[in-house]
């Protein structure tokens, strides 16, 4: 969790020299487009480890176009309609699979194969696998089945129209592969250079291989308990996350991010920041956090009079408007430019009177959450608390406190992590306790108040925010309709790219035929969303 290294940060530029050398032309998804097989296996990792919260292209679609609004987090800019409102764009829901495929899956597999069977690179070949793992998790939980065993061999093995694997049998994979490789993990073996993530940690890396079993475990608490069950009592057996100084973060630099060419800067932060008006917060955020009376509102939810293209100059009127306006957040159903609020004039020490006009007055996200140099929270000891209490309430398992204890852990972690961004708030142990004793679990509800606030610590991690509500309903979203929408529900994963129906047709069909009825249908679901 320490900021980035002089060492790192060369790292750092080492790998982004190679990714503008890289080649960007489009060609099959699972040609090495980069000709990684040159590379050292460690400047693959951190290649792929740089990209996942980097890529602006990736996370701009991924995540401030689609599953943030989409879990109703933010809303009401242009860019933003897709997932608020449903309007299908099959480019958009592409592009995870293409950028994905075509450069970190290449690479992480590239980066197991060098290293496997390697006696002096044990403990970088777990790395790998972990991080592997976590790549293509990400892949099959927003698409479904997916290339896993074939994907990213067409150099290696000359497999450039890869087998689909089922969601299951992947999902049996990952538990397999973060049992062997945080068991490799050993502190006497080699030293790991690279590691963008831990700085070559091994055990903080063995927390987040259990912690992240504990994540893929819960996913199936609907379609197979029992596995599911098994699995995160494994996983906590294993040793989790213990606290804030174990959560697995990117430490990023205060760089505005270039499509596929400089990933130094948090590909979410740069894809707010580039836009003339910056995404709203929604009502319905903003109403949880009041409702609740969260410790977190007033340091995370902000208004600011903006200044195009110059986020950080604008100016912070919260304090004279909150006091006539309360909270107000954009409706989940509503671009920012509507429910039209008239102007009000408001005095600010050192600026005179300043109007406030209708924008001004929908809340926005605090300056310190969308920095560039704000970290990427991959796995947080608070996600890690809220689901051992939403297993030891289903299954009454032994996880070191109860449903209750685990329940006010997460939420004070969530709200002491924001203090890990760079100019983030401490909130005070005096408020996190009101918060807490004020928000008791209430019996037959638990399911529902432990997710709900797993929502809001995922503020941000719009895919895993999207993959929590599926798998569990909660909060209980109503769709966004509006006369633009394509569909009268939440979408429940992406569709196929056009790319791979193309030049993948065989494989591709027998995945289609899988989903069932409905067919490679955004309104469809995955194997572990079940209803």
């Amino acid at each position: 969790m320490k900021k980035l290294s002089y060492k790192l940060q060369l790292v750092l530029t080492l790998v982004l020299l190679v990714v503008v050398s890289s080649c960007k032309k489009f060609g099959d998804a699972n040609i090495d487009s980069n000709r990684s097989s040159d590379m050292d296996a460690s400047l693959l990792l951190s290649n792929v480890q740089l990209r996942f919260s980097g890529d602006l292209e990736v996370n701009e679609k991924l995540s401030t176009c689609l599953t943030m609004p989409m879990v109703q987090h933010i809303g009401g800019i242009w860019s933003n309609r897709y997932g608020q409102f449903y309007i299908y764009y099959r480019l958009y829901l592409s592009s995870l699979w293409d950028y994905t495929y075509r450069n970190d899956v290449i690479n992480i597999v590239d980066a197991v194969r060098k290293t496997s069977n390697d006696p002096l690179k044990t403990n970088l070949n777990a790395i790998c696998r972990i991080m592997k793992v976590y790549e293509f998790a990400r892949l099959t939980d927003v698409y479904g089945d997916i290339p896993y065993r074939e994907a990213g061999k067409a150099y290696s093995e000359g497999i450039v129209r890869p087998a689909f694997d089922r969601q299951q049998d992947i999902y049996n994979d990952f538990f397999k592969e973060l049992t062997e490789a945080s068991a490799q993990l050993d502190a006497s073996k080699d030293v790991v250079k690279g590691d963008l993530f831990y700085n070559g940690n091994i055990a903080a890396w063995k927390k987040f291989a259990n912690s992240l079993r504990l994540r893929y475990a819960m996913r199936l608490v609907k379609i197979d308990p029992d596995k599911a069950r098994t699995e995160a009592l494994a996983a906590y057996n294993a040793g989790v996350f213990a606290s804030n100084a174990d959560i697995c973060l990117m430490n990023h630099q205060d760089v505005q991010n270039i499509y596929d060419v400089d990933m130094r800067g948090n590909g979410i932060s740069s894809s707010f920041t580039q836009s003339e008006v910056v995404p709203r917060v929604t009502s319905t955020f903003i109403n949880q956090l009041n409702s609740t009376n969260d410790p977190r509102l007033p340091h995370v939810v902000r208004y600011y009079i903006d200044i195009i293209n110059r986020p950080f100059d604008r100016l912070d009127i919260s304090d004279q408007l909150r006091p006539i306006i309360g909270y107000n957040g954009v409706k989940p159903t509503e671009y920012v430019w509507d429910g039209w609020m008239n102007q009000i004039d408001i005095q600010v020490p050192g600026q005179g009177t300043v109007t406030a006009v209708n924008n001004d007055q929908k809340a926005q996200l605090a300056n310190f959450l969308i920095r560039r140099n704000a970290p990427f929270f991959h796995m947080t000891y608070a996600e890690v608390e809220f689901l051992l209490a939403e297993a030891t309430v289903r299954w009454g398992l032994n996880t070191g406190g109860t449903t209750a204890q685990h329940y006010a852990k997460g939420m004070e972690a969530a709200c002491r992590q924001l203090s890990l961004y760079p100019g983030g708030p401490s909130i005070s142990t005096a408020d996190i306790n009101t918060f807490t004793q004020g928000n008791l679990l209430i019996p037959g509800r638990e399911i529902e108040l432990i997710n709900t606030q797993l929502w809001v610590a995922l503020l941000l991690n719009g895919p895993e925010a999207y993959a929590n509500w599926r798998r569990t309903g909660y909060p209980a979203l109503t769709p966004s309709i509006t006369q633009e929408s394509t569909t009268t529900a939440i979408p429940r994963r992406f569709e196929y790219p056009i790319l791979e129906l193309e030049q993948n047709a065989k494989n591709v069909a027998v995945a289609i035929t899988n989903l069932g009825a409905g067919g490679n249908s955004w309104t469809n679901r995955v194997w572990w969303d079940k209803p």
